[in-house]
């Protein structure tokens, strides 16, 4: 992955598998981070541990591809070491750490935004052609998914997949409780509609 800071390409290597875990214990992030800061890579690799197998998987709904998701999350880890000194114990690391997926995630939709502006045109002729299309009666969490927006699928992905409360899936996102709450309850009403239509289907 290419990245302009020097720093940033001594990065460790992240490792492929790690342990999916609660942020049962935040003092021992912040001074882990705090190392990190300092330059300790042993450090890093333990933080990567704690948190990579939450960040994979939020990114990859997100993202709606695992191989996306994985590209997100090194992309993250690598902010993540390169601008330890910004992270001083407000919040959980957990939540920092997956701002800046989120983040990189709402980056990477901008820059592709126009293609995909055409491929929804696309996408809405071929509806247009067969307005029935056939649904299977089994829907499974990533077809549901895939039904709504990348906010709400991020929402609920947060909220019901990962176990953060509504403020904590907020400050990851960056938006008002209010928002987030919205886009929750909204994310909801759309996938027992796709739930409906899958069982009348």
């Amino acid at each position: 992955m290419p990245c302009s800071s020097a720093a940033a390409s001594r990065a460790p290597r992240l490792p492929r598998n790690g342990p999916l875990r609660r942020d049962e214990d935040a003092h021992a992030d912040i001074a882990l981070n705090q190392r990190v800061a300092g330059g300790d890579r042993a450090a890093f690799q333990l933080l990567v541990l704690r948190h990579e197998g939450r960040l994979r998987a939020f990114l990859s709904r997100a993202a709606g591809s695992d191989a996306d998701g994985d590209d997100l999350a090194q992309e993250a880890f690598v902010r993540a070491w390169t601008r330890a000194g910004d992270y001083r114990g407000q919040g959980s690391y957990a939540a920092w750490i997956m701002g800046i997926g989120w983040r990189l995630f709402l980056d990477q939709r901008r820059t592709a935004k126009r293609r995909e502006t055409l491929a929804k045109r696309d996408e809405d002729a071929a509806t247009s052609s067969n307005p029935h299309p056939a649904t299977d009666a089994a829907i499974d969490a990533d077809r549901l998914l895939a039904g709504l927006s990348a906010q709400e699928r991020a929402a609920l992905t947060l909220c019901f997949g990962h176990g953060w409360s509504h403020g904590e899936a907020a400050e990851i996102m960056g938006l008002p409780l209010g928002t987030l709450k919205s886009l929750v309850l909204r994310g909801r009403a759309k996938a027992q509609k796709l739930i409906g239509e899958g069982g009348a289907g």
